[in-house]
């Protein structure tokens, strides 16, 4: 199942390539931020890394975005966080409407969580409220379809299946083009079970210090109300970020 759905993700990113090499109006973006904190006492010591990459194809018509990131963290030499993540989502854009199509496929991994791997696929809708230079408003809604194991209790094994409504909520806010507060956040729940609900919050705000470097300060907020488990995330670091 897991390799399954790692070769999905491989094929929806080959597609994305493949709109990219016919298109003479392609755009690409690419970004890599690494954000920590470290704090060494005579009573201990504690150190987190978020490491998140992020690359984007658009032109007129289609726009493929896939991201990444890892987390690490240790308290006196416990292990903290593990945390993989990746997804893919594919927007479909029609002529001077702020309504589209978008698709998304992820993979979650997360010791802190207590996920052991999720797969998420789905389609929807999604319309721009905002959409200049610098200020960029979106708001989604869809159907996905996932496919856990997760650890309940700490010892008890839990995998199924389960549809979701995902609602999403993005923005992007620059300020004299030194500024960017930009955030994405989910409220996901389950269909079958409205006890099952699943909460992803990443927001950022940067300084810029040259076109394609910025000090970035970062949180991050999950919550898997299933197993019970969530983490709050906060730390700085630098990010860098090319168009082309």
């Amino acid at each position: 199942m897991i390799k399954r759905n790692l070769l999905l993700l491989a094929l929806l990113l080959g597609c994305g390539q493949v709109f990219a090499q016919f298109s003479d109006s392609t755009h690409y973006y690419l970004k890599y931020a690494s954000t920590g904190s470290m704090n060494h006492t005579n009573n201990g010591r504690a150190y987190l890394l978020n490491n998140a990459l992020g690359f984007k194809i658009s032109k007129r018509k289609v726009a493929l975005n896939a991201n990444a990131a890892y987390i690490y963290g240790q308290q006196n030499s416990d292990l903290t966080n593990n945390d993989f993540s990746a997804a893919l989502d594919l927007n479909l854009y029609r002529d001077s409407s702020r309504l589209y199509y978008w698709g998304l496929a992820s993979y979650d991994k997360s010791y802190s969580l207590k996920i052991n791997n999720r797969f998420q696929g789905g389609a929807g809708l999604a319309y721009d409220v905002l959409n200049k230079p610098n200020a960029q408003l979106n708001i989604s809604d869809g159907i996905l379809f996932e496919n856990s194991d997760l650890v309940l209790h700490d010892t008890v094994p839990d995998v199924y299946q389960t549809f979701r409504n995902s609602l999403r909520l993005q923005y992007k806010f620059t300020v004299a083009n030194i500024v960017v507060l930009e955030g994405r956040h989910f409220l996901q729940n389950s269909l079958s079970l409205g006890s099952d609900y699943i909460i992803k919050s990443n927001t950022a705000l940067s300084v810029k210090l040259r076109s394609w470097l910025s000090i970035t300060a970062a949180m991050t907020y999950n919550k898997l109300n299933r197993t019970n488990r969530e983490n709050l995330l906060m730390n700085y670091g630098l990010t860098v970020e090319k168009y082309f």
